[in-house]
């Protein structure tokens, strides 16, 4: 057994020049550069971002390299070791110092820093975001840190499954499902989830009797306000209070979340962070279940009914933060994939799956 780190960054290193040495890996990368190039200019000219501020432009950015990094991890890192055990190579590898340990963490470093690659070819267009101003040094460094921790994980879901299953094809489709379970199953869940799960509101109305008032809407003789009879409805009402938990998983929200920092005096969100971060506390609300309408009572105060609401900044400030949840349990989800790699690939196996290819 060698140090482990050394070892570690041998299969790193082998690893990646498995993977970039291809003229296919930079064409992606190309084509990706091209397509983040044409979002910062439509971008651009969409939210007038030379006068408003590029806080639209960085946080969508953001989502894009999130977006983009996602789709290609699953396919770079869902055969890292399945496809070296079809291939033959992974046996050979076993049977020098390096460990199983140095084998799998290798491997999920590689995947990890080949989707990172994306990352750093937007920071040309991220800086862009930043000369145009209206973006906080807090936002930059917790969208851009957690958007890398987030990659990492689906570099570890997919290292882990590729060392859980032994069809490489197999491992790559059970990632992308893991992914879009998480980014937009998460969305699914929610809708219907709230949908699901009603409680009934209540309505009590007293309203005033206009007929029974003169030419200038006053009561006739200073009398008692004429009131209409008392009305009760009741609706359904949707509880997405109770199933907002199902946001805190999704990896974009967990982005918006961290990241949500910047807010105009007014308290409009700089972004399109601070606008999903609000509308997911919002969510944290429940509904108003018993409500009553008195405008009699209004009426005899002589004072205008008030209709104050929250601002955007209010309702994030009062409510509570998901995003470290989110980050946690994907954190766990990636370790725990690793660690079934690690349990499933170490030697001399017990057992092996039908089908497995020693060398």
């Amino acid at each position: 057994m060698i140090g482990f780190w050394r070892g570690t960054g041998l299969i790193v290193a082998l690893d990646l020049r498995q993977r970039v040495r291809g003229v296919a890996w930079y064409v992606l990368l190309g084509i990706f550069v091209f397509l983040i190039f044409l979002v910062a200019v439509l971008l651009t000219m969409a939210t007038d971002a030379w006068e408003a501020g590029g806080g639209g432009v960085f946080s969508t950015i953001v989502f894009f390299v999130l977006l983009l990094g996602t789709l290609v991890s699953p396919a770079m890192s869902g055969n890292a070791i399945n496809g070296d055990r079809e291939q033959g190579t992974l046996a050979t590898t076993q049977v020098t110092l390096v460990t199983t340990g140095q084998i799998v963490v290798g491997k999920w470093i590689a995947a990890w820093l080949t989707a990172l690659a994306f990352l750093a070819a937007a920071v040309p267009f991220l800086v862009y975001g930043l000369v145009l101003g209206g973006v906080s040094g807090w936002t930059i460094a917790l969208s851009i840190f957690v958007t890398a921790v987030e990659l990492g994980v689906v570099a570890a879901v997919g290292v882990g499954l590729s060392g859980v299953l032994v069809k490489p094809l197999f491992s790559v489709v059970v990632t992308y499902l893991v992914v879009a379970a998480l980014s937009i199953g998460t969305l699914i869940a929610f809708g219907l989830g709230g949908t699901a799960v009603q409680s009934t509101a209540t309505v009590t109305q007293k309203m005033v009797d206009w007929s029974k008032l003169d030419a200038n809407g006053e009561v006739p003789g200073g009398g008692p306000v004429p009131c209409l009879p008392t009305e009760t409805n009741t609706y359904q009402v949707p509880r997405y209070d109770l199933v907002w938990g199902f946001l805190a998983a999704n990896p974009y929200v967990v982005v918006a979340d961290a990241a949500a920092t910047d807010f105009t005096d007014d308290g409009e969100p700089r972004d399109l962070f601070g606008w999903i971060s609000v509308a997911v506390r919002q969510a944290q609300q429940p509904p108003e279940l018993d409500q009553v309408i008195d405008a009699c009572a209004t009426f005899r105060s002589g004072e205008p009914e008030s209709y104050e609401s929250q601002t955007p900044k209010e309702i994030f400030d009062a409510a509570v933060p998901s995003w470290f949840v989110g980050l946690g349990i994907h954190v766990l989800l990636g370790a725990g994939a690793l660690w079934w790699a690690w349990a499933r690939t170490r030697t001399p196996a017990k057992r092996l799956s039908a089908g497995s290819r020693i060398a």
